[in-house]
């Protein structure tokens, strides 16, 4: 139904990059989504009533929280595809996020009250009445969240979006509990054991570790996450597809919302190379990032010796030395000066961020280690930590 709606009202739905595409689809999906919620809302709140069924009536109330969380995330959508502006030079992106984030919020109240509801029942134990029409009622509605998990878990990974993602996973967590709200039913109305309570106990704590998981997942980017190695390794294959590019560091992606991003990087380069031929390069591999990642790109160039005996011996042998403090270590922009006394070795260390060493002991340990090659040589070293 999705893929149909999707061919019918959202140009060039293939170009999911695009913050009017991935707008659209949030769009549609939010609509769907409240429909669907709304109508099994009703539907199980007459049959929870009508059978004196906590869990199922809980259940209901479920599914109205989800008609919520879908009006959170199309309002999200929406508002995070406004163009930038004067106080928003990077536009309103993040604010799927925060969409995101608000369902998840959601999702853990709901997981709270209704273990609160259950534990209340089992104190308090009452009959519950069990129907043909209680059992296809809640069949179908486990058949409709099932459906919705799939188009939004589909949908969230082609638009690459944690809003949807997590309300999908609260599609995932609202099917479950169906399941064992139709199961327990089922199972006290053969043995007369009342398992009402307990089931929604066992359904409330499900709940809970989905939103908790979605929680996090939400939080993540607008913390500050890393990038994943996918988007790494893509960002590394375009720089190094031309062939001037020696060596690249200081990656930098700033995540400003799905479809928002800028990445920002050092690429080395041959200094003895034309000035004009290596920026024109320069100039192609932002377009080459921009063109296939949807991002802005501004890369510094760092020449570097390239055809220097001297350079290139001192470089290798201090980088194997340097991996010996820390295999997690990597050094870049090696530079030597010579100067009428001594000899400045000019360089980078990138020190990984679970490295048990502090910046002043390790800028104190290198510069021992450049002294024990020569004592005319002095390190001046700049320590930089990895975001990637």
């Amino acid at each position: 139904m999705i893929e149909l709606f999707a061919r019918l009202f959202i140009r060039d739905r293939d170009n999911t990059g695009e913050a009017r595409v991935r707008s659209a689809y949030g769009t549609l999906c939010g609509i769907v989504g409240i429909c669907l919620n709304l109508i099994l809302f009703a539907v199980k709140l007459l049959v929870g009533l009508l059978g004196g069924a906590i869990s199922v009536m809980a259940d209901a109330f479920n599914n109205l929280t989800d008609a919520g969380s879908s009006v959170i995330t199309l309002v999200g959508f929406r508002m995070s595809n406004q163009k930038p502006d004067k106080d928003h030079p990077f536009g309103h992106g993040r604010i799927e996020y925060l969409s995101g984030l608000f369902v998840s919020m959601i999702i853990v109240v709901v997981g709270f009250e209704l273990a609160t509801s259950s534990f209340d029942r089992i104190l308090s134990p009452t009959s519950v009445a069990v129907s043909t029409a209680t059992v296809v009622i809640l069949a179908s509605s486990i058949a409709v969240k099932g459906y919705m998990a799939f188009y939004n878990f589909r949908i969230g990974k082609r638009i690459s979006s944690a809003a949807m993602t997590a309300t999908a996973r609260d599609s995932l967590s609202d099917c479950i509990a169906t399941t064992g709200v139709l199961g327990c039913l089922i199972v006290s109305h053969l043995t007369r054991v009342d398992l009402d309570g307990f089931c929604g106990i066992f359904i409330s704590v499900f709940i809970l570790i989905s939103g908790l998981r979605s929680l996090k997942e939400t939080v993540d980017p607008l913390l500050g996450a890393p990038p994943s190695p996918e988007m790494v390794k893509k960002i590394t294959g375009i720089v190094f597809a031309h062939d001037g590019v020696l060596g690249m560091h200081d990656l930098i992606i700033h995540d400003y919302g799905p479809g928002r991003t800028m990445i920002s990087l050092h690429a080395e380069v041959d200094a003895d190379a034309d000035l004009l031929c290596t920026h024109d390069m320069i100039d192609n591999i932002e377009r080459d990032l921009r063109t296939s990642l949807h991002c802005d790109a501004v890369i510094h160039m760092d020449p570097i010796a390239a055809h220097d005996e001297e350079t290139l011996s001192l470089r290798e042998r201090l980088a194997k030395e340097i991996t010996g403090i820390d295999p997690g270590l990597t050094m870049h922009d090696f530079r030597v000066v010579k100067g009428p006394t001594h000899t400045n070795l000019i360089f980078d260390v990138v020190i990984p961020s679970q490295a048990p060493i502090t910046d002043d002991a390790l800028r104190e340990e290198i510069s021992l280690m450049v002294k024990a090659i020569d004592e005319s040589y002095f390190a001046v070293v700049e320590i930089d930590h990895s975001y990637v």
